[in-house]
C-alpha cells in the first residue's frame, strides 16, 4: 500500500495534483489507515497513470471522467472530438502569434497591406518620417471604417506618386517641419502648392484635386491627428487658404470673394488702418 507522496511520486504527479482529482471526483479517495493516513493500492496508480495521460494530451478535466467510463467506441468518438477542439485552439494561437508578429512590424498593425506598401514607398523616396507618420495616423481610422474602398484610394495615391511635382512637395513639406510660423520658405512652399493644386483642378477637374469623398467627422479627425504630429501644417493650411484653397485631408476651394488676391488685399487694408493715427 502506498501513502499519497508515494503514489504522486510513482505516477509522476504532484501530492497537490492527486488532491485535486480527489476534490474533481476523478480519483476515489482510499479509506485511511489507522493512523489517519490514506493508502493506496495498485488499482489506484492505474487510474492515476490514465488520468495525467489524459490531462497531458490536453483533455479537459471535466470529461477525463467520461472518457475513463466510456467503451471503446464512445472512447474513439470523444477523442476525435477533443481533437478537433485542440485544433481550432491551435488555429486560434496561430492568428494570435500572426498578430503578434504585425505588431513587431509596426505599421503592419491596424493597416492593410496596400497602405503599408504606400508607406514603404514614400520612405523609399526619402520623406520624412513625421510625414510618413502623419499618413499613418490618418489611415489608421479611415482603413478601419471604409476598408472596402481603400484599393481605389491607394490605385489614385500610386498615381499621384508618379508625379515628381508631388513627390518635391512631400520632400519639401518635411523640411517645413523644422521651420517657424513666419519662415518665407513656407511662405514659398504655399506658392507652389497652390499653384500646383490651381493647374490640376483646371486641367483635370476639381474631382482630380479631391476624390476621396471621405466624410466630414473623418476629414476633422484626420486633420487633427495630422497638426498634432507636424504643427506647422496648420500654418501651411492657412497660407494655402489665403491663395484659394483650404483644408488638408479634404483640399477645397475658397468661396468666391475669398481667393487669394481678395485676402492679401483685405489684410494689407487692415495692417493699414492700424497704422493710421
Amino acid at each position: 500500500m502506498l501513502t499519497i507522496g508515494e503514489l504522486a511520486s510513482y505516477t509522476g504527479v504532484t501530492v497537490r495534483a492527486v488532491r485535486h482529482y480527489h476534490a474533481k471526483g476523478l480519483l476515489p479517495e482510499p479509506e485511511r489507515d489507522h493512523s489517519g493516513y490514506r493508502r493506496y493500492d495498485a488499482g489506484a496508480v492505474v487510474e492515476l497513470i490514465k488520468i495525467r495521460t489524459l490531462a497531458g494530451a490536453g483533455v479537459p478535466l471535466g470529461r477525463v471522467r467520461e472518457l475513463l467510463q466510456a467503451d471503446e467506441e464512445e472512447f474513439a468518438a470523444a477523442i476525435a472530438d477533443i481533437d478537433e477542439r485542440l485544433r481550432a485552439e491551435i488555429r486560434e494561437r496561430q492568428r494570435h502569434r500572426e498578430r503578434i508578429a504585425r505588431l513587431a512590424a509596426g505599421d503592419n498593425l491596424a493597416l492593410p497591406p496596400e497602405v503599408v506598401d504606400f508607406l514603404d514607398r514614400l520612405r523609399a523616396l526619402g520623406v520624412d518620417e513625421r510625414i510618413v507618420r502623419v499618413e499613418r495616423d490618418g489611415w489608421i481610422p479611415l482603413a478601419a471604417h471604409s476598408p472596402e474602398r481603400v484599393p481605389d484610394w491607394m490605385a489614385r495615391k500610386r498615381e499621384q506618386l508618379a508625379d515628381p511635382q508631388l513627390v518635391d512637395f512631400y520632400l519639401t513639406l518635411g523640411q517645413a517641419l523644422d521651420r517657424t510660423d513666419d519662415d518665407p520658405r513656407l511662405v514659398d512652399l504655399a506658392d507652389r502648392l497652390a499653384a500646383y493644386i490651381t493647374q490640376m483642378a483646371d486641367a483635370q477637374g476639381e474631382g482630380y484635386v479631391d476624390d476621396a469623398d471621405i466624410e466630414p467627422p473623418f476629414v476633422t479627425l484626420m486633420d487633427t491627428l495630422a497638426f498634432d504630429t507636424a504643427p506647422p501644417a496648420r500654418r501651411l493650411i492657412e497660407l494655402m487658404k489665403e491663395r484659394g484653397w483650404t483644408g488638408w485631408t479634404k483640399l477645397e476651394r475658397v468661396a468666391p470673394g475669398r481667393g487669394a488676391a481678395g485676402t492679401w488685399q483685405e489684410d494689407s487694408a487692415v495692417r493699414r488702418s492700424q497704422r493710421e493715427p
